[in-house]
């Protein structure tokens, strides 16, 4: 088996996760936040839909982390995101965590919208 390091060029990555925080660009990051290449920025939860529109463009989906277990995301805010263009997949924030990492990485145009674990 060949290992070969992951190369994620300029883009920023989900460097690790733990009980309530995220660690992106080497700081620990304690509240709701949506992570693009670009960078991260804080969320307000599934009530912010303005944070994940703003990114119309920019992704073609967007992985909504639920937090420690997988439940579902309000009709609403789904809706939304799908009237704008943007793909939606929801997972527990684990899952997408390594989703977005495993996309970013190929050079896809993705983000995560994650709630801590």
């Amino acid at each position: 088996m060949q290992l070969r390091e992951v190369d994620f060029a300029e883009a920023t990555p989900i460097e690790g996760y733990g009980p309530g925080f995220f660690r992106i660009g080497g700081q620990a990051v304690t509240a709701p936040l949506c992570v693009t290449a670009k960078g991260a920025r804080a969320w307000g939860g599934y009530e912010d839909a303005q944070v994940l529109l703003d990114l119309v463009g920019e992704i073609d989906v967007i992985f909504i982390g639920t937090g420690p277990e997988t439940t579902h995301m309000p009709a609403e805010l789904r809706d939304q995101l799908d009237e704008a263009g943007i793909g939606v997949e929801v997972m527990n924030s684990p899952a997408a965590c390594r989703t977005y990492n495993v996309l970013l990485s190929e050079g896809r145009r993705v983000a995560a919208a994650l709630l801590p674990v």
